[in-house]
């Protein structure tokens, strides 16, 4: 394997005059999540992260891509190597910035780890017009604050991600989804590191990863026969996803089914997914989420009318970050507005709902 490199990105300090003169500047990836935590202000200047390949040794297990790279290209570039990067959008158009912004981790979580893990080194343009480096490209970096994974899932609010150093794996040598009629709890007793296990409630499927033989065992151990991919999301006009402890689960599924809506769980995660096409079951199904001790995010439709469902652990942490690094909340004005809360801090604006 050689190590392949190419010329710094260009355009970064144009970038960060943009950023540095507007009031309102939102990041802009490929949309495929444009809606998740509220949507940005429509006034706000649009900018967009340069793409394509910075540096890639496959010996070392790390690449360096700007962050308006499709995931699509950063996934055939790993593969000619034979590795991969597990970042798993739901639409192979994401790009690896707006993957890491909307910190939506894929389908194989529960063997591989929140995308945060994947993140070595970013680059980011703060309010002021700085362009910043935080991380280090190595595996064994682990000087200063850990800012890369305070950007993951931030939604472009703390800064603009411009440059990402990610952590690498060798591919699997076969992947496949199987069905089994287990109970998913007792599916993932019986597996070795099962990479997913979605559950709706009346059918259970299942990704296994590794060699052919292994793949064999865990599914005659399990009952389970191949299946043609991976489960449907629910669809409907009002879409979102709750987090909740792995154990809860079950009892969160069961309030959902008494709601009406449609879920489909990551058992062993706490990732629970779900849809409907009428707006007051969205909002029981926040309030369940928020009984069972979690709190749900908005993808899509609803209106941002009670929060998250539960006041979430971080959310004073979080107003105080986002009072240090974008007072003026100039940065992503719109997004995650529900979640940040009144403070004291100079220049804070507290909003609850934009």
């Amino acid at each position: 394997m050689t190590s392949i490199e190419t010329r710094p990105l260009e355009g970064l300090d144009a970038l960060a005059e943009v950023v540095a003169a507007a009031s309102s500047v939102v990041a802009v990836g490929g949309r495929t999540q444009w809606e998740v935590g509220g949507a940005a202000d429509p006034e706000a200047v649009e900018v967009t992260a340069p793409a394509g390949l910075v540096a890639y040794d496959p010996r070392d297990l790390t690449v360096t891509v700007g962050a308006g790279t499709t995931v699509g290209a950063l996934t055939a570039l790993l593969a000619e190597h034979g590795q991969e990067c597990p970042l798993d959008p739901r639409d192979p158009s994401a790009t690896v910035g707006g993957v890491l912004a909307a910190g939506l981790s894929g389908w194989r979580r529960l063997r591989y780890g929140p995308v945060r893990d994947v993140v070595l080194e970013v680059r980011f343009v703060t309010a002021d017009g700085r362009l910043v480096k935080a991380g280090g490209p190595t595996v064994k970096n682990v000087t200063g604050f850990d800012l890369p994974r305070l950007l993951v899932g931030s939604l472009g609010t703390v800064g603009v991600i411009v440059q990402v150093t990610l952590r690498c794996q060798p591919r699997a040598a076969t992947s496949r989804w199987y069905t089994t009629a287990l109970d998913p709890f007792e599916a993932r007793r019986r597996m070795f590191r099962p990479s997913t296990i979605a559950w709706d409630g009346t059918s259970t499927r299942v990704l296994l990863e590794g060699v052919e033989v292994d793949l064999e065992s865990e599914a005659r151990a399990t009952d389970a026969v191949a299946a043609a991919g991976p489960p449907s999301l629910p669809t409907g006009e009002h879409r979102g996803r709750i987090s909740v402890r792995p154990g809860a689960v079950p009892e969160l599924a069961g309030a959902l089914d008494t709601v009406g809506v449609q879920w489909l769980a990551e058992v062993g995660v706490g990732t629970v997914h779900l849809a409907t096409d009428v707006v007051d079951d969205f909002e029981r199904a926040r309030a369940a989420a928020g009984t069972c001790g979690g709190w749900m995010l908005r993808e899509h439709g609803a209106p941002r009318s009670s929060g998250f469902g539960c006041d979430t652990p971080n959310a004073a942490l979080m107003t105080r970050i986002r009072d240090a690094f974008d007072p003026g909340r100039k940065l992503g004005r719109g997004r995650l507005d529900e979640l940040f809360v009144e403070t004291a801090g100079a220049g804070t604006r507290g909003r609850a709902g934009g």
